[in-house]
């Protein structure tokens, strides 16, 4: 029993003392006894078995509480009783005893609840520090149980005085307290760290630790957006960082509210380098994190003053009111106009407000000049982020921008007077009406003119061309005036070509003869040999000589058939028919029959096949071999 009492912690015993009192029934206080001396204290008791083990850690508190309710339930001291019967300091039982002790209710003479809860709670704290650890048990380990032990005590249900209550007090505690850090940004001044000390403008850069991002893409919306960090490189065209008159409107607020040339000069070099990280745009905020000398970025945001109802009517009406306006803003441009229509679009000196994390004081830091420097850059390839800054998202703007020109285009065109519509009546249209005569035609003349003559110029077009041109168009529009007929009009290229080159005046082929034939047959994609070949088809008969020349067919039965006793009867020899052709014996003469009862007369040299066209043609074929001359006996 000894040994089970000692492996009994303070706490557990505590504890089981606390749970026997509870489950037990209330029984009356015993009377008080004669005063004497207090008897020896009863050896420890065991526990009741029936009260449930408790996992939790020690507390010496809870052995205070069970000796206070003890020395509370006890039965009231007489008051003859004398103090000096009262139990000593030492006499008061160590917890483990006082928790046995604490099934049963015993008198405690003079005794005051509060001096036995101290005596109670010093003697369990000093058990505790002297409780040896256990076999092979380290600190760490202690540790871990004491931690698990705290872990598995179950929550109680009750008042907040009870142990449980307070535990899970205690654990909602550090749930919000870990919410709360979970979410928290890093602070605004490191009041930790000491004076930036001055770096050399030729000293290494520190090494680069990974910096803080404000780019957060799933979070940006209309009002607010995350622009990417810029490259490294060098300044704008000439000279100046910003390349757009907005943008060196802003770079000149930031330069004349300055108070510190050297800080933007180091501020500018930090945006060349590419120091800045994402820079995030909100309604009158920029922000961003800069990197400095040190290793840890600075937080650094620039406030803008946003607009108010009033100016955003008044910028909205000047936008609406010329549409070039709207474009050049859909083109990512600012038009000066639009920036002078009355509302303070674009910063003045000193409308900049700079907070930076950095220890540096001045106005601005560098880190806040490097964050101006590339924010110009932004408004260069946005100017929509400046509307940003003064309060109004871009889809905003455009949606607003869209409905007031719509109003605007309705209200004026209801102020207007609708425009009559062109057109006739129906009534008009059906109604019976008589149409004045025609003028009288004007007499034709008799002949065509002769068109002016067009003189000759070095590279110049031939003039003896255009003037047969100009001829021609003449004698057909002379025809078409006389007859209201067209014939050249239903003539093929090549036939046209044909008959431009038989209206040439002469015979044979001179010098201009020939060129112009080349530059017909190669417009038509003959040579110029079948082009002379066919003039002298049209000459001797037109279209039809040309269709002679070029179409051979089978006639049909009866005037081809009797040309052959007809030329017999006339003492010709017998011509030789093939097709539409009768040839002479000797081959140097030819007949050929047109569909349109002609007979055309061709020559060529003996033993060659090399039909010429040659005199009239006639409906005889005995006349049309007379008009080439010659007696019977040579042909």
């Amino acid at each position: 029993m000894a040994d089970e009492e000692r492996d009994v912690s303070p706490a557990e015993a505590v504890r089981r003392a606390l749970r026997a009192a509870r489950e037990r029934p209330e029984e009356p206080a015993p009377a008080p006894a004669p005063a004497q001396s207090p008897a020896p204290p009863d050896p420890p008791q065991e526990a009741p078995r029936a009260a449930p083990e408790s996992d939790g850690p020690f507390r010496p508190g809870d052995a205070a509480r069970a000796a206070l309710r003890r020395t509370a339930q006890a039965p009231p001291v007489p008051e003859e009783t004398p103090a000096a019967d009262a139990p000593a300091a030492a006499d008061v039982p160590p917890p483990g005893e006082a928790s046995a002790a604490a099934d049963e209710p015993r008198g405690a003479a003079g005794v005051r609840p509060g001096d036995a809860a101290r005596q109670a709670l010093r003697a369990a704290r000093a058990q505790a520090r002297q409780a040896p650890p256990e076999a092979g048990e380290s600190g760490d380990a202690r540790s871990a149980r004491r931690t698990s032990r705290a872990g598995a005590r179950p929550l109680a249900t009750g008042t907040a005085g009870r142990p449980g209550a307070r535990v899970a007090d205690a654990r909602a505690k550090d749930v919000r307290t870990f919410l709360a850090d979970a979410f928290r940004m890093p602070p605004e001044t490191d009041t930790t760290e000491p004076a930036e000390p001055a770096v050399p403008e030729s000293a290494p850069a520190p090494a680069p630790v990974p910096a803080r991002s404000m780019a957060a893409p799933t979070r940006d919306g209309d009002h607010r957006h995350t622009y990417p960090a810029f490259p490294p490189g060098p300044v704008g065209a000439g000279g100046g960082f910003a390349e757009t008159w907005w943008g060196n409107a802003w770079v000149t607020a930031l330069e004349e509210g300055a108070l510190d040339a050297k800080r933007l000069a180091r501020g500018r070099g930090y945006a060349e380098e590419g120091h800045v990280d994402a820079i995030t745009v909100t309604p009158g905020l920029v922000l961003a994190y800069v990197r400095g000398s040190r290793a840890r970025p600075y937080r650094v945001q620039v406030r803008l003053r946003t607009l108010g109802e009033e100016d955003w009517e008044r910028f909205l009406d000047a936008a609406a009111e010329r549409p070039g306006h709207i474009a050049a803003l859909l083109d990512k441009e600012m038009p000066e106009s639009l920036a002078d229509c009355g509302v303070p679009l674009l910063p003045g000196p000193g409308d900049l407000a700079p907070l930076c994390s950095c220890p540096d004081h001045g106005h601005p830091c560098k880190h806040v000049a490097a964050l101006c420097y590339q924010t110009a850059r932004l408004l260069d390839a946005d100017p929509f982020v400046l509307l940003l800054l003064r309060g109004r998202g871009e889809r905003e703007l455009l949606d607003a921008l869209s409905r007031r020109s719509a109003a605007r285009a309705a209200r004026a065109a209801q102020e207007q007077e609708p425009e009559p519509v062109p057109g006739v009546r129906a009534t008009d249209a059906l109604a019976a009406r008589r149409l004045p005569p025609l003028p009288a035609p004007l007499p034709a003349p008799l002949h065509p003119e002769q068109p002016p003559a067009y003189p000759s110029v070095p590279n110049g077009p031939d003039s003896f061309a255009l003037d047969q041109l100009a001829s021609d168009a003449a004698v057909r529009a002379h025809a078409l005036l006389t007859t209201g007929h067209d014939e050249i009009g239903a003539l093929t290229l090549w036939q046209d070509a044909v008959r431009l080159a038989a209206a040439r005046p002469g015979s044979g082929l001179t010098a201009t003869s020939r060129a112009l034939y080349t530059s017909l047959a190669s417009a038509v994609g003959r040579t110029p040999a079948e082009l002379a070949r066919a003039v002298a088809a049209w000459r001797q008969g037109g279209p039809d000589g040309l269709a002679v020349l070029e179409d051979v067919w089978d006639p049909p039965a009866g005037r081809f058939d009797r040309a052959r006793p007809l030329l017999r009867a006339a003492d010709l020899p017998a011509f030789r028919p093939w097709r539409n052709h009768l040839t002479h014996p000797r081959g140097h003469v030819q007949l050929r029959f047109g569909r349109d009862g002609l007979w055309y007369p061709y020559e060529s040299e003996p033993g060659h096949d090399d039909w010429w066209p040659r005199g009239t043609p006639d409906t005889d074929p005995v006349g049309a071999l007379t008009g080439l001359g010659g007696s019977a006996d040579e042909l």
